[in-house]
């Protein structure tokens, strides 16, 4: 079972979810202006909280609050990120098109 916390009334998974799609095959997701914008501020409070970390000199312990915050803030980025529709595929598009269904 995942751990999770909750975050402005939604739990945000301690690991990111595995695609659908399998191993290996990348997918790209449509991704809006707002949404960006998030995840554009979480990635700059993920890399300034690193930074700061990384400059004083802190030592990764399984109970520091520096690395949980990180962790925290890097969940919701997946989180943000994967509620984003994933984009279909030129065959996919190509076959929604045409009407023929994948067995």
């Amino acid at each position: 079972m995942a751990a999770s916390s909750m975050m402005r009334g939604f739990a945000v998974p301690g690991t990111a979810p595995i695609a659908a799609t399998g191993p290996g095959v990348l997918r790209r997701r449509r991704i809006s202006p707002e949404t960006g914008h998030a995840l554009e501020i979480l990635g700059h409070a993920i890399e300034y909280l690193t930074d700061e970390y990384v400059h004083a000199g802190g030592a990764f312990s399984a109970r520091d609050g520096q690395v949980d915050a990180v962790q925290l803030l890097m969940a919701a980025n997946r989180q943000v990120y994967f509620a984003c529709p994933e984009v279909p595929s030129l065959g996919e598009r190509w076959r929604s098109l045409l009407h023929l269904r994948t067995a």
